[in-house]
């Protein structure tokens, strides 16, 4: 009996044996417990808090066990900030786990480490060593008025918010007063501008605030009866002066004249003026029954300035409201008052420059990516806008960005188009992206999108080769694929046009089986440069089949006038035989008249027109200028836009190197741009070219301030401003 005692007693210690064996098998499983030489461990030597913003909370979790067969008491010396520690017992058992939790918060940027130290009561020590990398919150995008942009730290990423209702804002425009937000947008009450003289046009310019021009002449009432106005009381009528012309009746035995505020007819006195004058010849004055005018002379340059002679890669020009001229290139620094006696040249290179709020505004200056306005006397800056400053989450999508194209949308919005490469690729790549970028008067962010279309993904150098706008402020864009990598850029088919609404918001957008090119609006059609068909700006549907090319057309509100059929602008280029200019009646496209050149072999040269104005009789009509060939002679040729009646021909007392390739109106002046050696139906037009530049002095003429006066040739006109000005 007692052996069979002392053999079960053996039993039960085997048993516990091995339930220990298998106790501390389980414990084996978990991780390892490692740190020191003391008997109280960490689950992990270090903890290593991945990288993150400055203001962000970062935890992590480390068990804490001991190794020994009896609980033992631990003081800990805490880390400072930016590390916590949560949870640290204060007595470790046997067999017992602690879960410490460890945080990580940063309040500034930089590379942080410490290290948690337990020291048992025997005086061991148990280490865990931290460690975080703190960086600052990437920038926001600038925000547009209204709201606000701010990094949210949890996210990652900056949320945009809108101001409270009530919130004072800017509106970038001196025009609109007490400006507070409305449900997201800057408005106020609108700033009146009065001189009391009713005699001026009291305007208010979104950059200078109230002005005021010289109002337009007061009509007459067409029977003898001429306007004048009176700046209390505005326009009056009196009497004609006597001998004014009053009816059809013009000749030297009988006419149609004023006498004493009546139209009568009389026999006229030799010397009474029977003929209007022209540019080129005086007026015509009765000698007996005869209206004998005095010979017709050439028009001779007052100012010539040859790019080519001083190498200057000059070929883009415009003229300001009081006459002065600034010349301008790819990537060249602009001339301004090129014309006057103390021409100014700016410090910095630019790529194209247009006149804004009666000011020089450039794309790409002084730097890619930048548009800048600056006076037009001195180069003196006014504002510079940075895309990629003003939106870094843009400027993380493209390797590049650079500019497009500009528009004027209204005197207080510009739309800008910026061209970018890709993150990640190189000049050499095909791909491109497109932002559309509108503007305050101030040059504050208003909105800015990414464009998106099959069209536009394609890697075929995709580029916009026209934007305008109308009078209402919509915006339009024609997109193609180029056929050619290097500029200037040749348009393929098709052409991708799209519209949108003064906010940047897409209205419609259609593909069409032409090339692309520039824009041209008159009362509510677009007339793209490639087609025959005008597009309506409501919807895109096309307005009637025209049996040419619009061209580089011109419109007043009556009358459609193409270019003329097979002109061209390029220097290498041959045009065939082009005597005629036609008429159609807008909006329905009817034709409305045609104009023939006289002369065998005469023929239209240039598919750059332009409309002006020019008194005859005391009354300012409409013309449509354009340039021909007599022979070896260049014509100045003025033809009414009304009736498609001529008005004169002008001889041009000079040499020609290409046919007229740009040209524009200024008040009594015309500046003629010729011999640009490259493409001039590209973009950028005559890019790299040093062409020539010729002022001709006009005394009567002034820019006619018509829907499209033209001309073409991208954005380096003042056209773009003269949708702004006329009526719709």
């Amino acid at each position: 009996m007692a052996r069979e005692t002392r053999v079960d007693g053996w039993a039960r210690v085997l048993a516990v044996v091995l339930l220990w064996g298998l106790l501390g098998a389980c414990r084996e499983e978990k991780p390892p417990l490692v740190g020191s030489s003391s008997q109280v461990r960490f689950s992990q030597e270090a903890v290593a808090f991945p990288a993150t913003y400055v203001g962000a909370a970062r935890e992590a979790s480390v068990r804490v066990v001991s190794a020994g067969r009896a609980g033992v008491r631990v003081e800990w010396s805490r880390p400072e900030g930016p590390f916590s520690v949560e949870g640290l017992p204060q007595r470790v058992r046997p067999t017992e786990e602690t879960t410490v939790k460890v945080g990580f918060t940063p309040s500034a940027p930089g590379a942080f480490s410490a290290t948690l130290v337990g020291t048992e009561e025997g005086g061991r020590t148990v280490t865990l060593m931290l460690s975080g990398e703190a960086r600052l919150a990437p920038p926001c995008p600038t925000p547009v008025a209204c709201h606000r942009f701010t990094f949210d730290v949890a996210r990652e990423e900056c949320v945009e918010e809108v101001l409270e209702d009530g919130t004072g804002c800017d509106p970038g425009n001196t025009c609109v007063l007490d400006a507070v937000c409305q449900q997201g947008r800057c408005r106020g009450r609108e700033r009146v501008c009065d001189d009391g003289n009713a005699c001026t046009t009291d305007v208010c310019s979104p950059l200078d605030g109230c002005k005021s021009v010289p109002a337009p002449p007061c009509p007459g009432d067409g029977a003898c009866q001429e306007g004048w106005c009176d700046p209390q009381r505005g326009c009056q009528l009196k009497p004609a002066v006597n001998g004014t012309f009053c009816g059809e009746a013009r000749g030297c035995d009988l006419a149609d004249v004023c006498v004493e505020g009546a139209c009568v007819k009389r026999n006229p006195p030799d010397n009474f003026v029977c003929a209007p004058a022209s540019p080129c010849q005086g007026e015509g004055r009765c000698q007996g029954s005869v209206c004998v005018r005095p010979p017709a002379t050439a028009l001779v340059p007052d100012w010539t300035y040859d790019a080519a002679a001083e190498g200057r890669k000059l070929h883009d020009l415009l003229v300001g409201p009081e006459g002065d001229v600034t010349l301008a290139g790819f990537f060249e620094r602009p001339m301004l008052d090129a014309a006057g006696d103390a021409p100014v040249d700016a410090q910095v290179t630019g790529r194209r420059c247009m006149l804004w709020n009666e000011r020089l505004l450039c794309m790409d200056l002084p730097q890619q990516g930048k548009v800048s306005l600056m006076e037009r006397a001195t180069a003196a800056p006014r504002w510079s806008f940075d895309l990629g400053r003003a939106r870094p989450d843009i400027a993380r999508q493209a390797s590049t960005l650079f500019m497009a194209r500009l528009a004027v949308m209204a005197p207080d919005r510009l739309a800008a188009l910026f061209e970018a490469y890709p993150a990640g690729l190189g000049s050499n790549t095909l791909c491109r992206l497109y932002y559309l970028v509108v503007l305050d008067a101030a040059g504050g962010l208003v909105s800015a999108q990414l464009l998106e279309d099959p069209l536009l993904s394609e890697c075929n150098h995709p580029h916009p080769f026209g934007l305008a706008s109308d009078p209402a402020g919509d915006l339009y864009v024609t997109f193609s694929p180029t056929v050619n990598s290097g500029a200037p850029l040749k348009a393929g088919e098709p052409t991708l046009v799209m519209a949108f609404s003064s906010d940047g918001v897409p209205r419609w957008r259609r593909t069409l089986p032409f090339p692309g090119g520039e824009l041209g609006l008159v009362r509510g059609l677009l007339m793209p440069e490639g087609g025959t068909q005008p597009l309506r700006t409501l919807d895109g549907e096309p307005v009637g089949t025209l049996p040419l090319k619009l061209g580089r057309a011109v419109a007043t509100h009556e009358v459609l006038v193409p270019s003329p059929e097979g002109a061209t602008v390029n220097p290498d280029t041959v045009p065939p035989e082009s005597p005629r200019l036609q008429g159609y009646a807008v909006p329905g496209l009817e034709p409305a008249w045609t104009y023939r050149l006289p002369g065998v072999g005469s023929s239209f040269v240039s598919k750059e027109l332009r409309l002006g104005t020019w008194p005859e009789s005391g009354v300012r009509r409409t013309m449509v200028l354009g340039f021909a060939a007599e022979g070896q002679r260049p014509v100045l040729v003025g033809v009414r836009a009304g009736d498609g009646s001529e008005a004169f021909r002008c001889e041009l007392g000079y040499t020609p190197r290409t046919v007229p390739q740009l040209f524009e109106l200024g008040p009594g002046s015309l500046t003629l741009m010729d011999g640009a050696t490259t493409c001039g139906e590209c973009d950028p037009p005559f890019s790299d070219s040093k062409a020539r530049f010729q002022r001709f002095k006009l005394p009567e003429l002034k820019p006619a301030e018509a829907p499209w006066p033209g001309t073409f040739g991208g954005p380096g006109h003042d056209h773009h401003e003269d949708p702004v000005r006329a009526a719709p």
